[in-house]
């Protein structure tokens, strides 16, 4: 894969539409990047990806992962005035929401244009206007008139999805990405370059991997796609929080631009520290930058693949985002080349002995 292809994939990756549980989309588009002359791949009813290696054999077998969901909203309900009241799937801070254009999926499949939209200023009262921002209290306006024209003209039902209407820009002299969805389809580009590097039928270790879903709605797919994958070791390719803009220097942990950040800690996981320490001295020794973070918060799959199986060792690679879980995400596209460069390093060179010491 060559730096133009690359940067094709990671546009239209961000754009696909796949919010938890409708990642149709994302995963089709993920597809067309796998050469399925040498993986072959499936998709199961959880929307889970399932990649495996058509060459059978291998030292290790190694799990690579990335989430393919993106955070959205799901309509609960058509108000008669033809506003769509709606619930968020994932973890977004409310005061965020509003004043963002959205998609709308219809019962046709097509995606309808509409605005977040909250009471305006104009007829707020005094202690609304202090009041905190809660979505219960916003609406997603498609510019219908009632109930009835939403449901019958635009065709709009409740439990449709929601997606954020963003566009990717990739500033290729500034080496940045801006666009939704990089939590955590930048990290599905990485996962995608990293096979795209890999000959499986040469190759010493035997590599696999999941594009799995709804992990905003709490790690769901992956717990479905390990029941029908076997690993000794993971690596999970995450889209994280960058945290250089909102801490302190003697704090910050997950800088844009410094590289992939491995996580010790957060609430969800302790990261096996032999397979962690196997890593980091691996980069150390390559020379690919990369930063380490302790986290009283936050969770991934890693949490759930090493609780899998006999315990599988996981790392997590962690591509700094600034803003996740709004509508619009910067990244640097020197740390995908770094978490590329690392986890290529890593499936090039672990060993069953390797292992048997975790």
């Amino acid at each position: 894969m060559n730096s133009e292809q690359r940067l094709t994939m990671i546009r239209r990756l961000s754009d696909a539409y796949g919010v938890s549980g409708f990642e149709d989309l994302a995963a089709a588009e993920a597809r067309r990047w796998i050469d399925e002359t040498r993986y072959a791949v499936r998709e199961d009813h959880m929307r889970n990806l399932i990649i495996q290696p058509k060459a059978a054999g291998g030292e290790v077998r190694i799990l690579l992962d990335a989430h393919s969901d993106e955070l959205g909203f799901m309509v609960q309900a058509i108000k008669p005035n033809g506003t769509l009241t709606f619930l968020p799937l994932g973890g977004w801070a409310a005061n965020t929401v509003p004043a963002h254009k959205v998609k709308v999926r219809n019962r046709r499949g097509e995606y309808i244009s509409g605005v977040v939209a909250a009471k305006p200023v104009h007829f707020m009262s005094e202690s609304e206007r202090r009041a905190p921002s809660e979505i219960s209290a916003m609406v997603i306006d498609v510019g219908s008139h009632s109930l009835e024209e939403t449901r019958d003209v635009f065709q709009i039902e409740i439990g449709a999805p929601v997606v954020p209407d963003v566009t990717c820009e990739i500033q290729r002299e500034k080496g940045l990405i801006i666009g939704k969805a990089l939590d955590c389809r930048i990290g599905v580009a990485a996962l995608l370059e990293t096979l795209d590097q890999i000959d499986p039928g040469v190759h010493r270790n035997h590599v696999a991997a999941c594009l799995s879903s709804q992990e905003e709605v709490g790690d769901r797919g992956i717990q479905t796609a390990l029941h029908q994958l076997e690993a000794d070791v993971a690596i999970v390719f995450e889209g994280c929080p960058a945290d250089d803009t909102f801490t302190e220097d003697w704090l910050c942990q997950t800088a844009m631009g410094k590289g992939p950040m491995l996580r010790h800690m957060d609430r969800s996981i302790i990261a096996n520290p032999r397979w962690m320490r196997q890593v980091l001295t691996l980069a150390h020794d390559r020379g690919i930058p990369v930063q380490e973070s302790v986290r009283s918060g936050g969770g991934n799959n890693g949490a759930m693949i090493q609780l899998s199986q006999r315990g599988i060792p996981t790392v997590v690679l962690g591509i700094p985002v600034r803003y996740i879980h709004s509508h619009h995400g910067i990244a640097c596209l020197a740390d995908v080349e770094a978490a590329v460069a690392l986890a290529k390093a890593v499936v090039d060179t672990v060993s069953a002995a390797d292992v048997d010491g975790l």
